[in-house]
């Protein structure tokens, strides 16, 4: 990781915050605290948490030095030229799978980027590999006590991991994971899993391997990959039929049974993909446990049941019925069309929309990948009501723009209707009962 010798330069100083009573001035450049130099956010935050501060500055080019008592975990109130305080760190494999690496040509330059910084995953809960973490940089996860983090295992096979990857340094996970644990450290887990490479045999190895580092190792997701039409010089990959998916299931199910009565937690989770995708119903809510995979697909058509029918639960049939549009993707079709008949007791007949997923090629099925021109193509003519609702993971979670750069502005004119969006259950039927 590169390490700014210039130290931090200041860009702001909130007004009443222990920086501006001990003197910190906006410009000043933050080389240490407690004679600890200052690498990135992670440092900062852990260096600052102390009540008592000695900061080595530069102001102007001279050295400076300031000594400052504050509460405990009270926020010194200094603001950096980036959150990270450094560079994010970006990824150095490549990986088999790599969705980034099955983009179309010509979409924004945001969605080529391939991140792989341990920094997000313990903020954000980004996934990330650690195949660009030196071992100096490793232990400054073990002495900073991060935790916790969320590793793309994949394989534990060293052989495997590596040949998904394609980076010599992938085989080194266990080594690194079981660090974690020996420093009391957390970890949440997810496999990608490919037909043919990291199935079968290799699976239950990287199943069991991870069970053996529990609880350092909290939860598994596994996950199926996806495949678009943009694979051009590729690697072939394998994906998952029906029966195919039961049999995953079933492997998964046997081991969840195993790890319940051994942890007191089911430890590995199946994406809701796999139910869909085998034609079988989902698990009941107790499956899932406290949706610590929720990210990842796993639950999160339960979660959204739960939520939906509690709030409906609230609700009187309306006055004068209506008739509303959803559009989704076409996987969990099947689910909501259920799930939805339980509103045409309170006068609400839902027009539901399957978008195929063309704009990839057809061979991803999920609403958070239906992009604008999907839409367009499936729905221009169709929708037989104003507002139309679509979850709001098609869209840009800052912006209100879909995956192949078309604006909600844009879909909006050429459908001729409104568009609303909603994240839960709760958020639905918000929107359904509006008059």
């Amino acid at each position: 990781m590169e390490v700014c010798a210039k130290g931090q330069p200041i860009t702001f100083v909130e007004h009443g915050t222990p920086a501006e009573r001990a003197g910190v001035r906006c410009g000043d450049v933050l080389l240490r605290i407690n004679e600890s130099p200052v690498l990135d956010l992670i440092d900062y935050e852990h260096l600052t948490a102390h009540r008592a501060l000695k900061l080595d500055l530069l102001r102007d080019g001279a050295p400076v030095e300031l000594v400052l008592h504050k509460g405990e975990y009270e926020p010194l109130g200094l603001c950096f030229e980036t959150t990270l305080m450094s560079r994010m760190m970006t990824c150095r494999n490549h990986c088999v799978f790599c969705f980034i690496d099955q983009m179309p040509k010509g979409v924004r330059s945001s969605l080529n980027v391939k991140d792989d910084d341990w920094r997000m995953s313990f903020i954000m809960g980004n996934y990330v590999t650690l195949t660009n973490v030196s071992d100096a940089e490793f232990d400054r996860i073990l002495m900073r006590r991060v935790s916790p983090l969320y590793v793309s295992v994949h394989a534990t096979d060293p052989k495997v991991r590596t040949r998904i990857m394609r980076n010599p340094s992938a085989g080194r996970i266990m080594e690194r994971l079981g660090a974690l644990r020996d420093a009391g450290l957390r970890f949440h887990a997810q496999i990608v899993l490919c037909r043919g490479l990291n199935d079968g045999d290799v699976l239950l190895r990287t199943m069991q391997d991870l069970s053996s580092l529990a609880p350092a190792c909290a939860s598994v997701a596994i996950v199926p990959v996806g495949v678009t039409k943009y694979r051009e010089g590729l690697p072939e990959l394998g994906t998952f039929d029906a029966a195919q998916s039961r049999a995953v299931i079933e492997t998964v199910e046997a081991k969840q049974t195993e790890y319940l009565a051994a942890y007191g937690t089911r430890l590995v989770f199946l994406s809701d993909e796999w139910y869909l995708n085998a034609d079988l119903p989902l698990p009941g809510p107790e499956a899932y446990e406290d949706y610590g995979q929720i990210e990842n697909g796993v639950g999160l058509l339960r979660m959204f049941e739960e939520d939906f029918c509690y709030a409906l639960e609230e609700r009187q049939p309306l006055a004068h019925p209506r008739t509303v549009s959803i559009a989704g993707g076409t996987a969990a079709y099947p689910f909501f069309r259920e799930l939805y008949r339980a509103l045409d007791a309170y006068g609400i007949t839902t027009d539901l929309h399957p978008i195929p997923n063309l704009w990839f090629g057809g061979n991803v099925h999920v609403a958070g990948l239906v992009t604008g021109s999907d839409l367009l193509t499936e729905l221009s003519g169709k929708i037989l009501s104003d507002p139309l609702l679509i979850p709001k993971n098609m869209l840009k979670e800052t912006e209100d723009v879909f995956l192949d750069g078309m604006t909600k502005d844009e879909v909006e004119r050429a459908l001729g209707v409104g568009i609303r969006t909603f994240s839960d259950g709760t958020e639905l039927i918000s929107c359904l009962f509006e008059e």
